[in-house]
């Protein structure tokens, strides 16, 4: 559970010299084109040291075989919380103690085993392949009624907000089963500005309506468990803010390298079949997550001759590994040929991302009825082309606007 390891760095021992500051290594990055600096360091090492935000000297990994090791090594803990570009841990201010208690017993992103495996094995089952093929027939429907929406905007479009964004709200609100008549405000809560505290007062909001009309859905399943109200209040928090933004992000920049690669959309054109596998490609090439959470060794940890001490904090670069060449061959050609699957696009290991299955299914859906729908699609802007503020302090790329054009049919 969070806080239950005693981590005590040997200081002694420390990387050496020079640290690589975030700003250093990720300025100017792109999601089509990232920070060459990033690249640099990957051909220099398997993992080099970083400095975090709260000055403490930890490591950035940029190779994918070193990666993986980490992020499937028990060795590991989700805690302390140390953010590359933001503070190091603590609770937002602007929440009661009821949530800040459902925090620290539930916040999937940050627990260790035994409670983080407890709580995923929860919610796990609506998200196996078996459920999110049950899925697609909800999943079509809702793509195919936002693209009916887009084409009655009337081109030119941001396509990030009329069709990006609300498949993935509505896919979420779906899933997680959110009342029919409360979307709108999910929509508003999680996809607009708001606070924390009206975030938390929503979920509790939605558990009540959902306990005494129950159903298929992840609601009904916590409040069938045998989980507190605080675990049931905190797992779904996470849900309600986790995996929405990544896919309207997917469905945003796939959106953009298709536009950007006319020759790999003519190929899936021609072949729809191949989408299925060139999601991966789609995953690998455009990666939202610059760095994954980081994980801070329990014990001293050597792996493919990195040694990494007690106490020191590592962060893995998806980014970069995605486009490690010890990996994958010509990794800055977008390629919808390619077998890129074991990408670290979802993470990796235990928390590896838990709606990984339905994340590819409403991608493949979205990007499918594109290609399919709307030919003559081209590009006009894509806020994203230049580096914008990210989105997180992981750091995490902003999907950004995608202004599209096309022939009315």
């Amino acid at each position: 559970m969070t806080g239950s390891h005693s981590i005590v760095p040997d200081t002694d021992a420390a990387p050496k010299c020079p640290f690589h500051s975030p700003e250093s290594v990720f300025e100017g990055s792109t999601p089509l084109v990232p920070s060459e600096a990033l690249g640099a360091l990957r051909d220099e090492a398997a993992a080099v040291p970083f400095l975090y935000s709260d000055a403490h000297q930890g490591w950035l990994v940029t190779r994918h075989s070193l990666g993986r090791a980490v992020l499937e090594d028990p060795r590991f803990s989700m805690y302390p919380r140390r953010m590359p570009l933001g503070p190091s841990g603590g609770h937002p201010l602007d929440i009661d103690d009821r949530a800040i208690h459902s925090v620290h017993d539930a916040d999937l992103l940050s627990l260790d085993e035994p409670q983080h495996g407890k709580l995923r094995r929860t919610v796990l089952g609506r998200f196996s392949v078996r459920a999110v093929r049950g899925y697609q027939e909800a999943v079509q429907e809702i793509v195919r009624s936002q693209l009916v929406h887009l084409l009655e905007v009337g081109s030119p479009a941001d396509l990030a907000a009329e069709f990006a964004q609300p498949i993935s709200a509505r896919t979420h609100c779906f899933v997680l089963g959110v009342p029919d008549d409360q979307v709108q405000k999910f929509i508003s809560l999680f996809v607009d500005k708001s606070t924390s505290q009206q975030k938390w007062d929503f979920v509790r909001e939605v558990i009540e309506l959902r306990r005494d009309n129950l159903g298929d859905d992840v609601i009904s399943d916590l409040l069938g468990s045998e989980l507190t109200p605080t675990e049931i209040e905190g797992v779904l928090f996470v849900l309600m803010v986790s995996g929405r933004d990544s896919v309207a992000y997917m469905i945003t920049t796939g959106t953009h390298i298709l536009l950007s690669h006319p020759d790999q959309a003519a190929l899936l054109r021609d072949d729809p079949a191949l989408i299925q596998a060139a999601i991966e490609e789609f995953m690998r090439y455009g990666t939202m997550f610059v760095t994954l959470f980081p994980r801070t060794a329990l014990e001293d940890v050597e792996l493919e001759n990195v040694l990494i001490r007690k106490g020191e904090t590592v962060s893995v670069s998806p980014v970069a590994a995605n486009r490690d060449e010890r990996r994958f061959e010509d990794p800055d050609v977008f390629d919808v040929t390619r077998d890129s699957f074991g990408h670290l696009a979802f993470g990796h290991g235990q928390h590896g991302c838990v709606g990984q299955q339905l994340a590819r299914l409403e991608i493949r859906t979205a990007l499918g009825a594109i290609l399919a729908e709307i030919p003559s699609l081209s590009l006009i802007e894509a806020e994203q082309s230049r580096p914008l503020p990210w989105a997180s302090d992981l750091p995490t790329y902003e999907a950004g606007s995608l202004v599209v054009e096309w022939n009315a049919a």
